[in-house]
Parts: structure tokens; C-alpha cells; sequence
């Protein structure tokens, strides 16, 4: 069984897989809950975010029929930094005779890599090799076996705060759930909506979040470029609340019905607010709404805008633009990126794959992304550290289980 666990600024979603023998992955459990203990993707409140995940789990459990003890948990915010780094060695090892390459040489590598300087405050998320380089040779995805003196790495570097990720353990902890590791949420999106294809011709993959808008930057089929912008889904619905003088909540209902592309707009019809304390049901022309929500939407588009102009790269991004998470789902939203990016952009959603089952249609849109990722990155991870798990390996989750269920009660009994 594999959790993928979703913990946004607006809802906490739980996913829940299960690989059979053949080695399908087939999801059989979704939760979701509202998050109110997050601001702009860093935990502000524990007992809210604490109380949100339990929440989502136990709804994922009841729809799945099985008992949760552990989960990948997925990290973002503004927090999340990413660079590019180089490391280079002389090749050793048994077969230092004939130079021939080594996976201890290549684990040496990496680690040549990511020996760069970083501020206390700071650890290191992910270490993604992006090429190998044997004897200027240039281009090599696998160097193993290979024949050379010199082996040199580029490997990308994701970056985030310590105490930021303390508190997100600590919150799924406490909630009676143990963290197997944490996983960028935007590496997890992109591993459920993008192609390899995709990721080798080079692709910007943009997560509309509700308090942060992730970037990240795939060229050659590895990660380029990692970013977060501290503006999404809620800043727009803020900025209809307090210039419309209606409740959040409303506000965010009428964002769903609304465009912020005025070729779409067909008609100016209006959007009914139903009244609160006494006042009377409100009507909003669909245009006003537009006038409102393309100027917040223009504005993340023009940063990561800015951010692409910065980046140094050998190539154009032919695969164009994925938009994925639930600000992606506002009408109008791919011709407005297109417009400002000059790149050809979709809306996607993680969709089945093979090797990927049951994922029931109301769950496959761009908010879900980033939890069923979650699920598929835990299972290829799952799978590389241990390939063959024996009976004995299957009885220790078992029991490990049981022991983290009884945990569980205990903290239910005496909090909630």
C-alpha cells in the first residue's frame, strides 16, 4: 500500500494506492479536507494542519477499506530554492585496470555534486542527476560501464527550510501517521501529468496552487530550474471578496463560474450572490469578474515570465507549457498563459497510465496532480530500494502497522 499525502494551503488531500502481484498500481482511496493551518504552503497552525490531515486520511481509509501507518509527504511554499551544481572525480574501484565505470563511481559523483555550501538554516530536498559527462564526452544519461578516466556530473539541487520541514513532519506525526520522506510537490505533479517524451523536449510545468504558484523547468528529461511564486488561487479569490464586499467563501464559488479571457466570455450574463444578515441576493456581470481576476492571473504569468527570461537554455521548450492544479481549472486560463508566455500551454490532469488503475473520473482533474504523484513517485521509490520485498519484509509492515493504528487510537482518544 502506498499514501501519497497532499498538504496545501486550501485542502489536504490523501490518496491511497495498492500494487498488486503483477505489479499494478491501482488507487482505491481518496480523502480530502480543507486546510486553514497553512499560509502560502508553510504549516502556521499545527493542531489545524494536524486535525486536517487525520481528517483526510480516515475519509481516504473508509473509501479504500485498509488502515493507514505511513504516507510520502509532499513540501512546497515559498521556502523551496533550486540551483544547479557540478561534480567531478577520477575513476576507481575493482576494475580500476580497464577504468571502467563503477556504480560506486557514480555515487561518489553525485556526491562530489552536492558537497556545495548551503546557509544552516537550510537542508537539502532532492539531488537529481541531470547528465554525465565521461572524458568530454557530453550527453550521457547512464554512464554505468562505460570506459574513462573522468567522470563528471550535473545534477540539480532542491533546497528548503529546516524548520519548515520539521513542522510538516511533526503535523503528520502528531497526527498518529509516520513520514516515509518528503517529496517536492511539484517533482510529484510533473511525475503524474508529463510524458518522458515531454520532458525531454523541454517543458515548464506551472502548479496554480492556492497560496503559491510552483515552477519548474524540465530540458534534456531532468529538472532545470525550481521556483515557487508567492501569489495563486487565493489571492484572486481575495481580491473579488474585498472589492465585491462579499464573503470569502461566495467569493470563491462565483471564481468558479467565472472566465479571464474575454474571447470566451460568449455573453455578459451575471452570477447570483445569495444574500447574507437581511441583504438581499447580489448579481455580478460576468465581465466586472473578468476585469478582477485577469489582472491577478497576468501578473503570476508575467513572473514566471520573467523567471524563463532568466534561465540560460541550450534549447526552446517544445512541449510548451503544462498548467496543472486548481487554479488551472479557471476558464480561459491556457489562453492567457499562452498569450504571455509565447508558448503553446494545456491544462493537465493526471490521467490512467499504464500501470495505473482505478482512478475514478471525479478525481481526475489538475487539483488531484500533485496527491496521485505522490503515490506514483512513493511506488518507483518503494520499488528501487527494495525490488523483491520476501514474506518477511511484508510481515514487518504488517506489523508495523498495528503498532502505528494503536498509536493512532491512543492520540484520537486523548486529543480529539
Amino acid at each position: 500500500m502506498i499514501v501519497g499525502l497532499d498538504i496545501g494551503t486550501t485542502k489536504v488531500c490523501a490518496v491511497i494506492g495498492e500494487r498488486s502481484e503483477q505489479g499494478i498500481l491501482e488507487i482505491t482511496g481518496v480523502g480530502v479536507c480543507p486546510s486553514t493551518g497553512l499560509r502560502k504552503g508553510v504549516v502556521v497552525n499545527i493542531e489545524a494542519t494536524l486535525k486536517a490531515v487525520a481528517t483526510a486520511i480516515e475519509a481516504a481509509e473508509m473509501m479504500s477499506g485498509r488502515e493507514v501507518s505511513d504516507c510520502w509527504t509532499g513540501i512546497g511554499g515559498s521556502h523551496i530554492d533550486g540551483f544547479n551544481s557540478r561534480g567531478v572525480v577520477a575513476i576507481t574501484g575493482k576494475k580500476r585496470e580497464t577504468r571502467e565505470i563503477g556504480p560506486e563511481d557514480i555515487a561518489r559523483v553525485i556526491e562530489a555534486a552536492r558537497a556545495v555550501v548551503i546557509p544552516m538554516d537550510r537542508q537539502i530536498l532532492e539531488v537529481i542527476p541531470q547528465t554525465y559527462i565521461v572524458d568530454d564526452q557530453k550527453g550521457i544519461r547512464d554512464p554505468l560501464d562505460m570506459i574513462g578516466v573522468r567522470l563528471e556530473s550535473e545534477v540539480h539541487i532542491i533546497t528548503c527550510s529546516v524548520t519548515s520541514a520539521q513542522n510538516l513532519i511533526k503535523c503528520v506525526n502528531r497526527a498518529g501517521f509516520k513520514v516515509n520522506n518528503l517529496i517536492l510537490q511539484s517533482l510529484a505533479a510533473g511525475r503524474s501529468i508529463l510524458t518522458p517524451e515531454e520532458k525531454d523536449l523541454g517543458v515548464v510545468l506551472i502548479d496554480l496552487g492556492g497560496g503559491t504558484t510552483d515552477v519548474l523547468v524540465y530540458t534534456d528529461g531532468a529538472p532545470y530550474s525550481t521556483s515557487t511564486i508567492p501569489a495563486g488561487g487565493t489571492q484572486v479569490t481575495n481580491d473579488i471578496s474585498i472589492i465585491k464586499n462579499i464573503s470569502f467563501e461566495a467569493a470563491e464559488k462565483i471564481k468558479l463560474d467565472a472566465c479571464c479571457w474575454e474571447p470566451l466570455l460568449e455573453n455578459d450574463g451575471e452570477v447570483i450572490v445569495p444574500g447574507v444578515g437581511g441583504r438581499g441576493p447580489l448579481s455580478i456581470p460576468r465581465s466586472q469578474l473578468l476585469k478582477i481576476i485577469r489582472p491577478r492571473m497576468e501578473e503570476i504569468f508575467k513572473i514566471v515570465k520573467e523567471k524563463l527570461d532568466k534561465l540560460n537554455l541550450s534549447r526552446p521548450l517544445g512541449a510548451g507549457v503544462a498548467l496543472t492544479g486548481g487554479g488551472a481549472q479557471l476558464s480561459g486560463v491556457e489562453e492567457l498563459a499562452s498569450s504571455i508566455l509565447k508558448l503553446p500551454a494545456r491544462v493537465r490532469k493526471p490521467i490512467p497510465a499504464p500501470g495505473l488503475s482505478g482512478l475514478v473520473e471525479e478525481y481526475c482533474n489538475p487539483a488531484y496532480a500533485t496527491a496521485v504523484g505522490l503515490v506514483l513517485e512513493g511506488n518507483d521509490r518503494e520499488s528501487r530500494a527494495d525490488p523483491e520485498r520476501g514474506a518477511e519484509g511484508r510481515q514487518a509492515d504488517k506489523g508495523q502497522a498495528a503498532l502505528f493504528g494503536k498509536l493512532r487510537k491512543w492520540l484520537k482518544d486523548e486529543f480529539f
